[in-house]
């Protein structure tokens, strides 16, 4: 191997594969963001916890830094190692441990894919019920380490909410043993939750027992045309009265060109400016009729201009193709995105301003609205001119991000909702968290990783 080093970390554990390939060093050194030219010094893939604990101990022995890696689906640059970091890969670590009918959880191995989760639980009659487009891809590691949403935050929160109990290995290499599944557990600090979201900054998640529920009741999806950005919240607030929401997404018409352009169908005859994808529950026909009564009133009212609700299992997946599809019709572009929240109350003056800002900020640049509005979440899409290099791109959009951040602070909002800071959200971190917090926070790091080698340089600099 090229770096000596390596031959001390085999030695330390000989049973873990690495990789030092010019190929795999770029594959496992970014992630979705594409901004930064991957440079880690190898790529580890321990078998199981022991193997992760050596690593750790190796890698805190001769001052490597570790860049935890799981689907590499993120957003932000969580796991991006451009600067020697070695990359923790845990894809190994994809397996089910075990199943507790009594408890209803679900002990996995990071690694394992969201979907797999799924299918893990629908074999026991359950459901894990957090879900979003990258189910297929992303690993519950990573979906721990960014407390991730998605499209059914509305009706089951965050992953924060489903998860029991986690094992982590801090940056010394202790293994830590996080709740155990308690329903209860007043014994002080709740390490499992400072852990979730910390974006491998404390440690590595090697095992997490998750709580499964009962199957939703059965659903139906309903696609909305509305005449402009300022009837959403209205929308949203007479279905929520009328019907069990268990999602409510919105997109553009700019959303719907780019998802169609990638094979999508086309839902109205018309093209409308903005769209609602929303599921609810049904039932009896009075609840049916509930559906038809609430869409006939948002009609009524000018909040909507057309509709169709899905008469079948297939037509619906056409339906939340368009949303679901947005993410990766718009990767060929690299676009620069923002994940923004806010508090439901205040995302009508919210929209109202940031669409004035993108507006006038952003005026020849095509630029991509979604998000899930019933959960304060909006996600803002811009893409690359063809005429305009990458810097200056960058540049822009992290001028206008200023902006954004600051238009937040005075929403009490977050510059990031459910994709983490990494990279890309560190220079405006200070606009959702107070001096004071991010200091605490600072402090909490050096106390699970003393030396500073766990992920450095995401969320903040030491």
């Amino acid at each position: 191997m090229a770096d000596p080093r390596l031959d001390s970390l085999q030695q330390a554990a000989p049973g873990l594969r690495l990789k030092t390939e010019a190929a795999d060093l770029e594959h496992y050194g970014r992630d979705w963001t594409r901004r930064w030219t991957p440079a880690p010094l190898a790529i580890a893939l321990p078998g199981d916890i022991e193997e992760v604990r050596a690593v750790v101990r190796w890698a805190r022995a001769n001052g490597v830094a570790i860049v935890p890696s799981g689907g590499r689906t993120g957003l932000s640059g969580g796991a991006v190692a451009a600067n020697g970091e070695l990359v923790l890969s845990l894809e190994r670590m994809n397996r089910v441990l075990g199943f507790d009918p009594i408890d209803r959880t679900l002990t996995v191995q990071p690694g394992i894919a969201l979907q797999s989760v799924h299918e893990a639980a629908r074999e026991h009659g359950l459901v894990y019920p957090v879900d979003f487009a990258a189910r297929g891809s992303c690993s519950i590691g990573g979906n721990i380490a960014t407390n991730a949403g998605g499209i059914r935050v509305i009706r089951y929160g965050n992953t924060r909410e489903w998860v029991a109990g986690l094992k982590l290995v801090t940056g010394t290499g202790e293994l830590l043993d996080l709740n155990r599944g308690l329903i209860k557990n007043s014994s002080g600090y709740d390490l499992r939750h400072l852990t979730i979201a910390s974006e491998g900054t404390l440690g590595i998640v090697v095992e997490a027992t998750l709580k499964l529920t009962d199957p939703p009741p059965p659903t139906n999806v309903m696609l909305l045309a509305l005449p402009s950005f300022e009837v959403l919240m209205q929308v949203f607030a007479a279905l929520r009265e009328r019907l069990q929401l268990e999602a409510f997404e919105f997109f553009t018409d700019r959303a719907l060109h780019h998802v169609l352009a990638h094979g999508a169908q086309a839902p109205f005859a018309e093209v409308h400016p903005y769209y609602v994808v929303t599921e609810f529950a049904i039932g009896d026909e009075a609840q049916e009729a509930k559906v038809l009564t609430a869409f006939e009133h948002c009609m009524e009212q000018g909040w909507v201009n057309d509709g169709v609700i899905s008469q079948s299992e297939a037509q619906a997946a056409q339906l939340w193709r368009l949303r679901e599809g947005i993410t990766e019709s718009l990767a060929r572009y690299k676009p620069y995105k923002n994940d923004v929240s806010v508090r439901i109350s205040a995302m009508p003056a919210f929209l109202e301003e940031t669409q004035a800002l993108i507006g006038r900020e952003y005026p020849h640049f095509d630029v991509v609205w979604f998000g899930h509005i019933g959960d304060g979440n909006l996600h803002i899409n811009v893409l690359k001119p063809d005429d305009l290099g990458d810097e200056a791109f960058v540049a822009q959009c992290e001028h206008v991000t200023k902006l954004l951040a600051e238009a937040l602070g005075k929403h009490d909002g977050s510059i990031s909702a459910e994709h983490g800071i990494g990279l890309v959200k560190k220079p405006y971190l200070a606009s959702t968290r107070s001096a004071e917090e991010i200091a605490l926070m600072r402090g909490v790091k050096r106390v699970f990783d003393p030396d500073g080698i766990m992920n450095p340089g995401k969320l903040f600099d030491a």
